[in-house]
């Protein structure tokens, strides 16, 4: 479905991707974790074909983007961490809007779009403007906006925010039925308990290098950590949360001035 050889980036003589391989097959969930600025919105951007100037090959369903045309994006949905929405267009006009833009008839589109928004308990709204809706009914629509042209590769890049506990659930649940539907899904986010549990097989990117590629069984064994949070802080070399805990509550409560 994926594959990337030897992807490196740099902007301004800084790198940031250096020297990515990985290959994702049909049906995986690839929890894509790492600490901020260590390279993973930059591979998504990558894959989709929103930044050029890159070094390496990356081939998605088979073919080299860099020298395919477009058609390729038609099979693939996005939920970005930070998206604009056209708000003063109803749910109803700007899912309608999108699955035109990938294709798909008018009519079709809208019934979908509606469904999807049903089960979302988001019905009574299909036909109100975005601008009055709250962050998580927003990040819904996007969901929704990323699915409706059945996609069958998927990149979500935090996903979940915003959203309450039963959604959550909803979708954890959503992802894993996709999967075993044939579907792959690129998973992005900081929640490392959410990655844990919905994906098979986990990527940890450290300074733009894959520090880790397995099952969470497979990384907790070479870890020895118990937790997905314990392996990713292990990995990146990070030990001092506690003590900066500390640290930040006692400069809050004034605790400093006497230590």
């Amino acid at each position: 479905m994926l594959s990337l050889q030897n992807l490196r980036m740099s902007y301004s003589d800084k790198d940031v991707l250096n020297g990515i391989n990985l290959e994702v097959y049909r049906g995986q969930i690839i929890g894509y974790i790492g600490p901020n600025g260590a390279g993973k919105s930059t591979t998504l951007k990558i894959m989709l074909g929103l930044v050029d100037g890159y070094g390496g090959v990356v081939e998605i369903f088979g073919k080299n983007i860099a020298s395919s045309d477009v058609t390729y994006k038609q099979k693939i949905g996005y939920v970005p961490e930070n998206a604009e929405i056209y708000d003063n267009l109803t749910a109803a006009e700007y899912l309608t809007f999108i699955g035109e833009l990938y294709g798909m008839d008018r009519e079709i589109a809208e019934t979908k779009a509606w469904s999807l928004l049903e089960e979302f308990d988001m019905g009574e709204v299909f036909h109100s403007r975005i601008s009055s809706f709250s962050k998580g009914m927003r990040q819904k629509v996007l969901i929704i906006s990323s699915l409706l042209h059945n996609p069958d590769l998927i990149f979500l890049d935090e996903p979940l925010s915003g959203l309450d506990a039963n959604s959550v659930m909803v979708i954890k649940d959503m992802l894993e039925a996709l999967a075993n539907q044939g579907k792959t899904i690129f998973y992005s986010s900081h929640i490392m308990d959410v990655v844990e549990k919905i994906s098979n097989r986990i990527v940890l990117l450290v300074d733009g290098e894959i520090a880790a590629d397995g099952s969470f069984d497979d990384l907790k064994e070479q870890s020895k950590a118990g937790s997905l949070e314990a392996i990713f802080n292990q990995l990146t070399g990070f030990d001092e949360h506690q003590e900066t805990a500390r640290k930040i509550v006692s400069i809050v409560t004034g605790d400093e001035q006497h230590g």
